[in-house]
């Protein structure tokens, strides 16, 4: 049995993972098909189909698309987020949370606000949608720095608890952010494996 299962929508965040925990027996499947299908609004066909690939996995299951995370949970998996939805909570408000696709913008505050409780987590949104060309192309350099210039001219302007990087895919703005800014960041990848895959 593997360690944990994911379910990616992109390549490049498998290399991510696999990065993360090189060690870890880890079954990555990769649907890139399902981000593009969800992003007008997830059918009962794309539904059944991430239900099943849950069903049939055999452990934990961790789906890395914040798009499809409620219907992922709904069947049994693992949201990526929500670990980091969770320390986002513990830090405090108010936060800034950064995302590239519109699809992700419900889910994402829903969760936070989840995690939050009755409390108010002072959220403000900030769309980075102009970046995410660069990533489907496989810029992902180019996707990280210009993802860090923007959230950081973002966090000079207010006082913030913290900052999420809403997205699996932006992972890589995070270190560049940290050497630049005393706000925590947080990214999905390294908490959720931290949490799910503690050292042995």
């Amino acid at each position: 049995m593997a360690d944990l299962t994911l379910l990616h929508t992109a390549d490049a965040l498998a290399r991510t993972f696999r990065a993360l925990a090189p060690e870890a027996d880890l079954n990555q499947q990769v649907r890139s098909d399902w981000l593009a299908r969800a992003r007008d609004g997830i059918g009962a066909d794309l539904r059944a189909e991430i239900a099943a690939a849950i069903s049939a996995a055999d452990g934990p299951v961790l789906c890395t698309c914040t798009t499809l995370g409620p219907v992922a949970e709904e069947a049994g998996a693992i949201r990526i987020d929500w670990p980091m939805m969770q320390e986002a909570a513990r830090i405090g408000g108010p936060v800034l949370m950064a995302y590239c696709l519109d699809s992700t913008a419900a889910p994402s505050e829903a969760l936070l606000r989840r995690a939050f409780g009755g409390r108010d987590p002072h959220l403000t949104p900030l769309s980075l949608a102009q970046h995410w060309p660069l990533f489907e192309t496989g810029a992902g350099t180019a996707f990280s720095a210009a993802i860090a210039e923007s959230i950081e001219g973002a966090l000079k302007d207010g006082a913030f608890g913290c900052a999420v990087l809403a997205q699996a895919s932006m992972a890589g703005a995070a270190a560049v952010l940290r050497a630049q800014t005393q706000v925590p960041v947080l990214a999905s990848p390294e908490i959720a494996m931290r949490v799910l895959l503690p050292p042995r």
